[in-house]
């Protein structure tokens, strides 16, 4: 698939991890569609590497629960489901949240030069017709919310974010092309809610603001998941 070229390859030295890194890299940045099958031999070659550590790597990230493996031996990114999806943002609402209001009082004004520069950038990419326009707003997106959640300094709930990301890196690609078919609200609405909630000292609107950011993008795809089910109905019934 096109969006493959976005892989970078990697060079021999700890080749393992690199390789892990990259494949979760690019499962956080929704480079890989939900349902879609991994083959091994495939990735491989795009990686310019052999079998062994791409294998190991996809076992790894099945055990993390970002891959589901498959009968066949092979492996899928796990498909779109409503109990998946309510899972998920109830767990990113609760930890994040938590996360976020540990970092308020340490947020630097440096800090919020930042946010709102990575915010701005974020805008621009949205409106430009770049081929790269979804990773690099995923990428955009992904920093804005870690320069956040890095001022908490927990060296244990930080990973556990980190893991829910992974997880919902194929989602939030399908949310974001929704939202280009939508565009009822700026995707970086709540960005600027959240920036001004946390500058005001106010951990209850920057929770809030928070939550609302990851609830629209969880929500937009509810709604497809819904329109679809509502048009097969339509057709089975004639």
């Amino acid at each position: 698939m096109s969006r493959r070229g976005a892989l970078s390859p990697v060079g021999r030295e700890t080749l393992h991890d690199r390789v892990y890194a990259e494949l979760r890299r690019s499962l956080i940045h929704g480079m890989f569609d939900a349902g879609e099958v991994l083959r091994i031999v495939e990735l491989a070659e795009t990686l310019r590497t052999s079998t062994m550590p791409v294998r190991e790597a996809l076992g790894r990230l099945v055990s993390e629960q970002a891959l589901e493996a498959l009968p066949s031996r092979s492996v899928r990114v796990p498909l779109i489901t409503r109990e998946r999806l309510d899972d998920l943002a109830r767990a990113r609402c609760l930890i994040e949240g938590q996360v976020t209001a540990l970092a308020l009082p340490n947020l630097s004004p440096e800090d919020f030069v930042r946010l709102r520069a990575l915010t701005v950038a974020c805008e621009e990419a949205f409106r430009s017709d770049e081929p790269d326009k979804a990773h690099r707003t995923s990428e955009l997106n992904h920093d804005f919310h870690f320069a956040v959640y890095r001022a908490a300094g927990s060296a244990v709930l930080i990973p556990i974010v980190e893991s829910l990301w992974l997880q919902s890196g194929p989602y939030v690609r399908a949310a974001a092309q929704i939202h280009d078919e939508q565009r009822d609200i700026p995707a970086t609405h709540y960005h600027w809610e959240l920036i001004e909630a946390l500058e005001r000292g106010d951990a209850d609107g920057a929770t809030n603001a928070l939550t609302s950011d990851i609830t629209r993008s969880f929500r937009l795809i509810r709604g497809r998941l819904d329109a679809e089910d509502a048009e097969q109905r339509t057709e089975a019934h004639g």
